[in-house]
């Protein structure tokens, strides 16, 4: 099979409305399934703000201190805001193989390896969707998000990645429906990176990505 096109990166400056996300998304994802459109990779930046995935439990979101969105997307209560890096992942699987388990997988490693250009050793956790790591008091923490939606074999929604958010501001929800583990972030590991870091650590391991996701001849 003939290697396939690198999908369009695109990074927004400043914060991106998350209504006006979803409503290009949508639009996106229906325009690669009818072929008007190329795969994308759209990194950006939200403000203060809540979503609700599609098995989120009302008992969760324990201070709606900020906005609440049904975001569409798989999983649980989850926060977004400043200093966190949001990937909007859309990429036609028919191309790349009708896998949505090994999907995840691969988008979980790819923000792995980015990380371990950072200094970060990150992990899967078994029974536990996400990025997983130790914090500074050895206990393991979360550092990123994975929650996805597959439309007409197009994906949507992606990763979130904590680089220096205002971490009382999870306080508001259960993160992704688990209470028994810290949230954790670059800065409170004691690393220095910033947004530009993380991006260039992301497009650095994108090929590995992708590569997993070649469809079988």
């Amino acid at each position: 099979m003939s290697r396939l096109p690198q999908p369009e990166w695109t990074v927004s400056p400043g914060l991106t409305d998350y209504p006006a996300a979803l409503a290009d998304m949508e639009a996106r994802a229906a325009a690669i399934h009818a072929g008007e459109a190329c795969e994308r990779i759209w990194l950006l930046e939200h403000p203060p703000l809540y979503t609700a995935g599609t098995s989120s439990d009302p008992a969760e979101l324990l201070d709606p201190r900020f906005p609440v969105y049904d975001a569409g997307r798989g999983g649980r209560y989850t926060y977004h805001g400043p200093g966190q890096r949001v990937g909007y992942v859309q990429l036609d699987l028919t191309q790349r193989g009708r896998d949505v388990r090994a999907y995840v997988s691969a988008l979980e490693g790819w923000v792995i390896d980015a990380l371990a250009q950072l200094g970060v050793a990150a992990r899967r956790a078994d029974g536990r969707i996400g990025i997983w790591t130790d914090d500074l008091y050895g206990r393991e923490a979360k550092i990123g998000a994975i929650g996805v939606r597959v439309k007409r074999w197009v994906t949507m929604h992606g990763f979130s990645l904590n680089i220096a958010p205002d971490m009382t501001h999870f306080g508001g929800i259960v993160p992704c429906g688990i209470a028994e583990f810290p949230v954790t972030s670059l800065a409170a590991l004691g690393k220095t990176a910033g947004f530009a870091d993380v991006d260039a650590a992301l497009t650095d391991a994108l090929p590995a990505f992708l590569d997993k996701l070649r469809a079988k001849d």
